[in-house]
């Protein structure tokens, strides 16, 4: 599995690539396939509440998986966004198993 993170309109900390590399991990758990997981950082208008826009997509084999959060920091948007892809995982696991 690979994992690209882009932080758009500032600079990433090692430690912040470390906590998102981390946190991608654990995704595998919900399902084996994944081929890649994206994650995009952005700034919205600095200096405001809510200003850090964190997305992930999730390639897995015939299609993408996407989650969008904004908050306040970039680890609480990456733990809403894995705990939300972990959803989406479970439920495409469940389909192609149907079938």
């Amino acid at each position: 599995m690979e994992v690209k993170i882009q932080s758009i309109h500032f600079d990433a900390t090692e430690k912040l690539e470390a906590f998102i590399e981390k946190k991608a991990s654990k995704l595998e758990k919900s399902l084996e396939e994944i081929e890649m997981v994206e994650v995009q950082l952005k700034v919205i208008k600095p200096a405001t509440a809510l200003n850090k826009e964190t997305s992930v997509t999730v390639t897995v084999p015939g299609t993408k998986l996407f989650v969008q959060k904004t908050c306040d920091t970039f680890e609480e948007g990456i733990d809403l966004c894995v705990d939300a892809m972990k959803i989406q995982l479970t439920k495409y696991k469940e389909k192609t198993r149907q079938h």
